[in-house]
C-alpha cells in the first residue's frame, strides 16, 4: 500500500481560517436571517477594486495574447525581466537598498513562498518562530518533518517559540540558545506591531554570529506610516548575508485573488552542507522554482509592473489611506470601550485584548452571535495569542463604521 506522509497527522485540527469558515457556516445555517447581516473582519482579504493601472495593463496584456506576433507561452520561471527590474528599482534601489534584478523571484504568493522555502533547507535545522504567529510558518514545518508532536497547548516539540507580548512590544527577545532558521514578520501579522531599526539590527547581528538565516516576511511593509520604521530587512547592514525577504502585491495592490508576490534571495547568502561546506542559496532557489513552478501568468505580471507607474503608485497610496483610515476608526472604538488595543498604526490589523473573563474563542463566538461580526481569535495564532482578538481593517468604510457601532453595543 502507498505510504503517506505521517507528519501531516501531527497537524492540529484545521488550519485557522477554514476553522473560522466552518464556525461561521454553522451559525449562518442555523440563523439565516442573522447571516444576512454578517460583516467579515476576520481573514485579511482586501475588499476595494483592483487599481485602474493594474486593470488596464492586464487587459492590454490579454489583447497581446490574442495576436500571433505578440502571443507568449511559457515565461521564465523566475519572473519576466520587466517585473523583476521594476521591483528591484521601485522597492529597493530607489530607497537606497541594493538588490539586483536577478535576486528577485516572482511567485504567486508569500504564503506559498514562506512554505516552499523549506525545500532548500535540510533536516536538523533548529526553527525559531514568534508566538503569536502566522499559522503557515508552523504548519509547513510540521508537514516537512521539522517538528515532533504537539502538546496540549498546541506547541510542537522541536520548535523554539519566541513569545511576543505587550510587555516586549510584540518583538521577541533574542534567543539565548543557537537557532538556525528564524521567522520574523514586520509589520506583524497578527499583532500589527513594528520592529525598530535597532531591534532588527540585533537580529541581524545574532544571525551573522550564529550562521542563522532570517526568513523575513514583509508582506505589509507598504502600510508603514512612520518613516523611521524599516520597510525591508536589507536596510540593516549585514542583512544580505543572513536574510531572505518575502513580499506580496496582495494587500497593497489588491492582488489577493489575482496572485503575485516575490522573494528576494541575495547571492552572497550561504548555508552549510552536511559535510560543513558553505554553498550559496540563490542558485538552489532558482533551481527549485525552475523545477516545481512555472511562474505567474504574463497578464498578471504586467498588472504588477503597472503598480510601479506614477498612476499605480498614486492608486496604491489611496488604497492604503482607505484601509489605514479604517484601522484608525477600529482602534478608537476599542479604546473607547476601555480595551487594550495595539497595532493599526503601521499595519492594517488591530490587535485587541479581550474583555475580562472572556477568552479568544469566546470573544469570537460573542461577536459572531451577538454582533454578527467575524473577527479572528488570537489563540488561533498560538498560545501567546490567547486573550486577544484581531480585527482586519480590510473592508468598506461603511462596514467598518457599522462594526464600530456593533462593538459598542455588545462589549
Amino acid at each position: 500500500m502507498a505510504r503517506l506522509n505521517d507528519h501531516y497527522l501531527k497537524l492540529k485540527a484545521g488550519y485557522l481560517f477554514p476553522e473560522i469558515g466552518r464556525r461561521v457556516k454553522a451559525f449562518s445555517d442555523a440563523n439565516p436571517e442573522a447571516a444576512k447581516n454578517i460583516i467579515r473582519c476576520g481573514i485579511g482579504d482586501v475588499t476595494e477594486p483592483l487599481p485602474a493601472a493594474a486593470r488596464e495593463a492586464i487587459k492590454a496584456a490579454v489583447d497581446e495574447l490574442g495576436q500571433r506576433d505578440t502571443f507568449r507561452g511559457y515565461g521564465p520561471e523566475q519572473g519576466y525581466d520587466f517585473l523583476r527590474a521594476a521591483i528591484a528599482e521601485g522597492d529597493y534601489r530607489s530607497r537606497g537598498v541594493e538588490v539586483a534584478d536577478d535576486e528577485i523571484f516572482v511567485s504567486d504568493g508569500s504564503k506559498c513562498d514562506t512554505g516552499n522555502i523549506l525545500d532548500i533547507f535540510g533536516p536538523g535545522n533548529k526553527i525559531a518562530i514568534t508566538d503569536p504567529v502566522y499559522p503557515v510558518y508552523v504548519d509547513t514545518n510540521v508537514m516537512i518533518g521539522n517538528t515532533g508532536d504537539a502538546d496540549a497547548s498546541g506547541a510542537y516539540a522541536g520548535i523554539h517559540y519566541m513569545p511576543c507580548t505587550a510587555e516586549n512590544g510584540f518583538v521577541p527577545a533574542i534567543p539565548e540558545e543557537k537557532v538556525d532558521l528564524i521567522y520574523l514578520c514586520y509589520p506583524n501579522n497578527p499583532t500589527g506591531a513594528t520592529a525598530s531599526r535597532e531591534a532588527l539590527a540585533a537580529w541581524v547581528e545574532y544571525a551573522g554570529a550564529n550562521g542563522a538565516i532570517i526568513l523575513y516576511d514583509a508582506a505589509y511593509q507598504a502600510f508603514v506610516q512612520d518613516e523611521g520604521v524599516p520597510r525591508s530587512i536589507y536596510e540593516i547592514p549585514g542583512a544580505r548575508g543572513c536574510a531572505i525577504e518575502f513580499r506580496s502585491f496582495s494587500k497593497n495592490g489588491g492582488f489577493t485573488g489575482v496572485r503575485c508576490a516575490f522573494t528576494v534571495v541575495p547571492k552572497e547568502l550561504l548555508a552549510e552542507t552536511a559535510s560543513g561546506e558553505k554553498k550559496p542559496l540563490h542558485p538552489l532557489w532558482a533551481r527549485r522554482q525552475s523545477t516545481k513552478f512555472n511562474s505567474v501568468s504574463y497578464p498578471v505580471q504586467r498588472g504588477a509592473e503597472a503598480l510601479y507607474s506614477e498612476e499605480g503608485k498614486a492608486q496604491i497610496a489611496a488604497l492604503i489611506d482607505h484601509y489605514m483610515g479604517n484601522a484608525k476608526l477600529l482602534r478608537a472604538a476599542c479604546a473607547e470601550l476601555g480595551l487594550d488595543v495595539y497595532g493599526g498604526e503601521n499595519a492594517p490589523y488591530v490587535w485587541v485584548a479581550c474583555p475580562r473573563g472572556i477568552d479568544s474563542w469566546g470573544m469570537f463566538d460573542k461577536m459572531l452571535t451577538e454582533a454578527n461580526v467575524v473577527i479572528t481569535p488570537g489563540a488561533g495564532f498560538g498560545a501567546a495569542g490567547e486573550g486577544f482578538f484581531r480585527i482586519s481593517a480590510f473592508n468598506s468604510r461603511e462596514n467598518v463604521e457599522e462594526v464600530c457601532r456593533r462593538l459598542k453595543a455588545v462589549v
